[in-house]
């Protein structure tokens, strides 16, 4: 049987969630990450290239298998479903890739490609996915008549909207949408985050929305988790991640936006290191220029600095609250805008 979340229940809460590929030497992509999103929210994942964030959005989903933890998802475990109940759960949760072009098969037309999941899913009858197909097309943006031609005759942006229908057509209740604008020109990037936005109220669905750039994230996202190395390294509000950033990560990135005023931080040099060699103690310590003889040798908890707002810096050990071991929290459901 499938169980149904709660009004106060959070829809997706991830425990302690791990990845690691090979074996010579291990390549640890996510290491004990925690958090939960409530129905309507939207949760950001933001940090550099390698942090982690893409491979995380692929374990909720369970495009990849976890190596640690578990992701539920209406209160099911995901790793103990089988073929059948997973695919029945795969209607509730789709995603959004970063490439358009490559997320379409060039050869099935746009009508086939929308119809697709309501067939795998057995959903509707020939009149109803026809008008469903339709209704949808409409809503982000697109003609009737684009249904019946391929997606080489479409540009980026147009693509990505029907990519956007694609995951939209099976009524989820949750999207990943893993860094959806980052392949489209600046011009067009505005009116595809304003759709999502006007699609999640319509539609009352739940976002995971990941992304490098952090104004995206801070326009779109109610919750935010920054990760570096495969680690949570800072969670909050919004509002607590941009005003008063803790982790010296965070506010080297927030730092790195233009025309953001006041630098606190010296510009974040260097590159981040490979997963197959992070360093002893806390991960950022090879980049920080905040850290100390400390940072070398133990890797710090997550301290909660307010309610909801968590970093796992040394410094905060001062100011905030221990919360276990590192990166084991899971947040309490919440706009948090």
């Amino acid at each position: 049987m499938v169980k149904q979340t709660t009004a106060s229940s959070p829809l997706l809460q991830v425990e302690d969630l791990g990845k690691t590929f090979g074996q010579k030497p291990p390549v640890q992509a996510v290491r004990g990450v925690n958090f939960s999103i409530a129905q309507g929210q939207t949760f950001g994942l933001v940090g550099e290239s390698g942090s982690g964030k893409s491979t995380t959005g692929r374990l909720v989903l369970r495009l990849l298998e976890p190596s640690a933890g578990r992701v539920l998802f209406r209160g099911n475990d995901l790793g103990k479903l089988g073929k059948k109940e997973l695919r029945q759960e795969r209607r509730h949760m789709q995603m959004i890739f970063q490439d358009p072009y490559g997320s379409l098969n060039r050869w099935m037309s746009i009508r086939e490609t929308l119809e697709e999941p309501l067939l795998v899913h057995g959903l509707l009858d020939p009149a109803g996915r026809k008008q469903r197909v339709e209704t949808l097309l409409n809503e982000v943006g697109l003609p009737k008549a684009a249904l019946d031609k391929y997606p080489h005759e479409f540009s980026g942006g147009q693509r990505q909207r029907i990519a956007i229908a694609r995951a939209l057509v099976t009524e989820p209740e949750l999207i990943v949408a893993d860094e959806p604008v980052s392949a489209l020109d600046v011009s067009v990037q505005a009116q595809v985050l304003n759709l999502l936005l006007n699609l999640q109220e319509s539609h009352k669905m739940t976002l995971l929305f990941i992304s490098h750039d952090l104004r995206v994230v801070e326009f779109m996202c109610d919750q935010i988790a920054v990760m570096y190395l495969g680690q949570i390294m800072e969670l909050g509000p919004r509002k607590a991640i941009y005003r008063t950033p803790q982790h010296p990560y965070t506010r080297a990135l927030l730092d790195s936006i233009p025309g953001r005023g006041k630098k606190e931080l010296p510009r974040l040099k260097g590159e981040i290191p490979s997963p197959s060699a992070i360093p002893p103690g806390c991960p950022f310590n090879t980049r920080c220029p905040l850290a100390f003889d400390r940072c070398f040798r133990e890797q710090p908890a997550l301290y909660e600095l307010s309610p909801g707002h968590v970093s796992a810096c040394h410094l905060a050990e001062a100011e905030g609250q221990p919360q276990g071991r590192p990166n084991n929290i899971a947040m309490s459901p919440g706009t948090g805008a």
